[in-house]
C-alpha cells in the first residue's frame, strides 16, 4: 500500500501508539519531578512543562502525517532559516547565565541552536540521498556538507554552548558514517582532533576550562566548580535501591543539589526513586531507540534510514551525556534529559524528532529516487 496516499486519519491510525504512550509516560514523570523540586508546587516549573508537552505532543503527531517527501524537498530551506536565526543570535541574541544563546520574542524566548539539531539531520539525510556510493568516496563531495556542519557548530561555540555544538558533531558524524564515507577518514580527522587539543585548550572559555579540570580531580575544587558534581554524587548514593520516597529527596529539597530542575533531573529523581526508578527510567528510553533503529531498518528509502538513525542517535546522545554528567563520567555540560528537564525550545525539539520518527515509520514503504526534489 502506498502510504502517501492515505488518509490522515488512515495515517493516524498506523501510527506506533505505544511509542506515543511512551512519549506520555516519560513526561508525566517529568511533570512529577518538576514539581517534587518546586516542593511540592505546579509553579513554577510543572504547569509549564504540561502546557509545553501539549503543544509539543500536537506538533509530533502533525509532523508524522506528513508526507516525508515533504521533509526532503524543504530541508535545505528549513536548514537556511535557522542558520539566518543563528547568526541574528550572534550578533544581537539575548544574554542570559553568561551565554548569547536566546532571541527574545513578545511571549515566548527561542534558541535556534536546539532546532538547528533537527534541521542538521534533514538537510545532511538529502544531501546523502542524492549520492551514490562511489561518489561519497571523492573528497570533493564532502566538500559541501563538512561546510553545513561546520559553519553552524562556529557560531554555536561562539554562543559559548559546548554541549550543543558536541551533539552536533557527533550526529552529524554518524550520518557521514552511515551514508558511507570511509573510516580512515574519521581516523585523521580523531587524530587531528587530538593532535589540536592543547591549542583549542587557549580558546575554551575560563569556565569551561575549570569544568574539564573538575572533571579530572571534583574533590580540588569541592567549594566551588566541583560543587555540583560532588553534590550530584552524594545525593545519588543516598537514593540507595528504591530511595527515599516522592517528594523526600533532602539534597534536592534543602536545595544542596544544583540546576535540579534542568541538568540534575536525573539526580533528584535518582535520589527519590533510586537506583530501581532511574533503571526504569532508562528502559523507557531504551524502548524508544530500540523502535527508532528498528524504524530505519524498514525504511525503503536512504533519506528515511538516514533521518531516523539521526534523530535516534541525536536521543541516545542527550541521555548519554546528561546522565553520565550526573554520575561523573564526563564533564559537566548543559545538556537537559529529553522530556524530563525544564525547557521548552529542548522540548519542542524532541518532540519534533520524534514526529519526524514515527513520520518514516508511517511512510516507510515511500521510494525516494536518488534525484526526486
Amino acid at each position: 500500500m502506498n502510504q502517501s496516499n492515505l488518509t490522515i486519519s488512515r495515517k493516524l491510525l498506523s501510527l506506533n501508539w505505544f511509542i506515543v504512550f511512551l512519549v506520555a509516560v516519560i513526561s508525566g514523570i517529568g511533570c512529577l519531578m518538576l514539581y517534587s523540586a518546586a516542593n511540592g508546587s505546579w509553579f513554577p516549573w510543572a504547569y509549564s512543562h504540561v502546557i509545553r508537552f501539549s503543544i509539543g505532543m500536537t506538533l509530533m503527531l502533525s509532523i508524522a502525517v506528513v508526507d516525508i517527501r515533504f521533509w526532503m524537498r524543504n530541508a535545505y530551506l528549513l536548514y537556511m532559516i535557522i542558520l539566518f536565526f543563528l547568526l541574528v543570535v550572534s550578533l544581537m541574541g539575548e544574554i542570559a547565565m553568561g551565554a548569547q544563546r536566546w532571541i527574545k520574542f513578545s511571549l515566548f524566548h527561542f534558541q535556534p541552536s536546539e532546532f538547528m539539531k533537527i534541521c542538521l539531520i534533514l538537510a545532511l539525510s538529502r544531501y546523502f540521498n542524492g549520492l551514490t556510493y562511489e561518489e561519497i568516496g571523492k573528497k570533493l563531495k564532502l566538500i559541501i556538507p563538512l561546510l553545513m556542519v561546520g559553519i553552524p557548530v562556529f557560531l554555536v561555540l561562539k554562543e559559548p554552548d559546548l554541549g550543543t555544538a558536541l551533539i552536533m558533531i557527533a550526529e552529524s558524524a554518524t550520518i557521514f558514517f552511515l551514508a558511507g564515507v570511509r573510516i580512515w577518514k574519521f581516523f585523521v580527522l580523531i587524530v587531528t582532533a587530538m593532535l589540536s587539543f592543547p591549542l583549542s585548550w587557549h580558546f575554551l572559555r575560563e569556565y569551561q576550562q575549570k569544568r574539564i579540570l573538575t572533571f579530572l580531580n571534583p574533590d580540588k575544587n569541592e567549594s566551588s566548580s566541583g560543587y555540583h558534581i560532588l553534590q550530584s554524587k552524594i545525593a545519588l548514593g543516598s537514593g540507595g535501591i528504591f530511595g527515599k520516597g516522592f517528594l523526600r529527596g533532602s539534597q534536592s529539597h534543602l536545595n544542596f543539589l544544583p540546576a535540579k530542575q534542568t541538568d540534575f533531573i536525573f539526580t533528584m529523581l535518582a535520589e527519590e526513586f533510586g537506583i530501581f526508578g532511574g533503571t526504569c527510567l532508562i528502559g523507557l528510553y531504551t524502548l524508544i531507540l530500540a523502535y527508532g533503529f528498528f524504524v530505519a531498518i524498514r525504511s525503503s528509502s536512504q533519506f528515511g534510514r538516514l533521518v531516523a538513525l539521526g534523530v535516534t542517535t541525536t536521543l541516545f546522545l542527550y541521555l548519554f551525556i546528561n546522565i553520565a554528567m550526573t554520575v561523573g563520567l564526563i564533564p559537566v555540560v548543559g545538556v537537559p534529559l529529553p522530556m524530563l528537564s525544564y525547557g521548552g525550545t529542548a522540548m519542542l525539539t524532541i518532540m519534533i524528532g520524534l514526529g519526524l520518527l514515527l513520520g518514516v515509520s508511517v511512510h516507510r514503504c515511500v521510494r525516494i529516487s536518488s534525484y526526486w526534489y
